[in-house]
C-alpha cells in the first residue's frame, strides 16, 4: 500500500472482471463513517455501469472488515435527519446493487458491517471474524436490514439473540446459520472472495443479474408473485445472444463465451 492510500476510506482494484472494493480505516476499526459509505456508493456506482465487471467483492482485508458506524456521525442525527441523510441513502444503495456481490469479511463484522454484508449474495468469512448487531447498547436497533435479514436466515428466535442481546458470533457458527459460505483462514479471506466472484463472473452477466433479482424478490413477495418474477426474467433471457450461445456451446462441447448481450 502506497502512503497516500491511508487517506482514501476506501480503495478499488480490479481482478479481471472482479472489482474488489476495500474499506480503509484500519486505524478507526473500518468504522463506516460518512465518508467511508460516500465511498462505497462511488466504486458501487462505477461497477454498475461498467461493463467490464462482472462481480464484486467488499471487504475491509485480512483483519477487520467495518466496526459499525461511526458513533459521532451517529450522535448528531434526528429521526428526520437521518431518514434523509445520505447515510440512509447509501445503505440503500448497497442493498440495491444489481451485480453479483461477494463480501469477504474479517474480524469485527458489526452492526452496518453485519448488514452490509448480510446485502451481498454470498459471504466468505475468515476464521477470525466476529459478528453481531450491538446496536441496542446505543438504545437503537439495526436500521439497514439486520432485523429482517437475520431473521429471514436464522429464524426469528436466533435473530433475537443477535439483535435483543447483543450476542455476537463466530464464522463457524455464521456459517452453521447458512449465512456463510465458506470459512478461510484470514490470511487468504480477500483471495477466497475474489475467487468465488470469478465463480460467478464466468457466467453469463445478464443471466447473473437476472438470477440475482429473482433471488432478492423472494425476500420482498409471496412465492406466486416470485415464481412469476422468476418465469418473467427466463422469458427475457431466453431472447438473449448469452442464451443462444450457452446452447451453442454445450452442444459443442466447448467454454461459452458470454458477452452480457
Amino acid at each position: 500500500m502506497t502512503e497516500e492510500t491511508f487517506d482514501q476510506p476506501v480503495l478499488t482494484e480490479r481482478h479481471g472482471s472482479v472489482l474488489v472494493v476495500t474499506i480503509n480505516r484500519p486505524a478507526q476499526r473500518n468504522a463506516l463513517s460518512n465518508e467511508v459509505l460516500d465511498g462505497l456508493v462511488v466504486a458501487l456506482d462505477d461497477a454498475e455501469f461498467d461493463a467490464e465487471v462482472r462481480a464484486v467483492v467488499l471487504t475491509g482485508g485480512p483483519k477487520l472488515f467495518a466496526s459499525g458506524a461511526d458513533i459521532r456521525d451517529l450522535r448528531a442525527n434526528t429521526p428526520a435527519a437521518y431518514m434523509a441523510s445520505r447515510r440512509s441513502q447509501a445503505f440503500a444503495r448497497i442493498m440495491q446493487f444489481p451485480k453479483p456481490s461477494v463480501a469477504a469479511i474479517a474480524g469485527y463484522t458489526l452492526g452496518g458491517g453485519c448488514e452490509i454484508a448480510l446485502s451481498c449474495d454470498l459471504v466468505i468469512a475468515a476464521d477470525n471474524a466476529i459478528l453481531g448487531q450491538p446496536e441496542i447498547n446505543l438504545g437503537i436497533l439495526p436500521g439497514a436490514g439486520g432485523t429482517q435479514r437475520w431473521a429471514r436466515v436464522a429464524g426469528r428466535y436466533k435473530a433475537a439473540e443477535l439483535v435483543l442481546q447483543a450476542q455476537n458470533i463466530d464464522a463457524w457458527t455464521a456459517r452453521r446459520l447458512g449465512m456463510v459460505a465458506e470459512v478461510v483462514p484470514a490470511e487468504f479471506v480477500v483471495e477466497a472472495g475474489i475467487a468465488a466472484a470469478e465463480r460467478i463472473a464466468k457466467y453469463s452477466p445478464v443471466a447473473a443479474r437476472s438470477a440475482k433479482a429473482a433471488l432478492r424478490r423472494s425476500e420482498e413477495t409471496g412465492i406466486s408473485d416470485a415464481l412469476d418474477y422468476e418465469r418473467a426474467q427466463l422469458g427475457i433471457l431466453l431472447s438473449t445472444e448469452d442464451h443462444y450461445e450457452g446452447i451453442d456451446a454445450f452442444l459443442e462441447k466447448r467454454r461459452a463465451v458470454f458477452t452480457g448481450k
